[in-house]
């Protein structure tokens, strides 16, 4: 019996080094985008080294695969499109991707209206 409280304390323990995430930014995507295909390119490789990465992790969804666990404000009509998301739940979006600048003023425009986001550049 000692052993078994040890286990559980020893886990729940462990709990505050386990990643949690408020919110969750989720691209959607479709094949042959070009826009997509640029932002992979430019952004996808250091999005989750960053601080806005660290806070609101990448999801990838597919446009005309929604996935069932996310509640959208709106119909997504074009890609790439992010959306940020909080509990499943939409509250923020950007449509497009019109640049690397555009791209991190606007999330991170986001993150600090919405997910308590210091500010900090990438």
């Amino acid at each position: 019996m000692k052993f078994h409280r040890f286990l559980f304390g020893a886990a729940f323990a462990l709990l505050p080094a386990l990643p949690v995430w408020a919110v969750e930014l989720v691209m959607v995507e479709q094949p042959g985008c070009y826009t997509c295909k640029q932002w992979n390119a430019e952004i996808g490789p250091i999005y989750p080294r960053t601080e806005a990465g660290e806070l609101a992790p990448l999801r990838r969804e597919q446009l005309h695969e929604r996935p069932d666990d996310l509640t959208y404000a709106r119909a997504v009509n074009y890609t790439p499109t992010f959306i940020l998301i909080d509990e499943g739940q939409e509250i923020a979006r950007l449509e497009g991707y019109p640049g690397e600048d555009f791209f991190w003023w606007h999330i991170e425009n986001m993150l600090i209206k919405h997910a308590a986001f210091d500010g900090a550049t990438k």
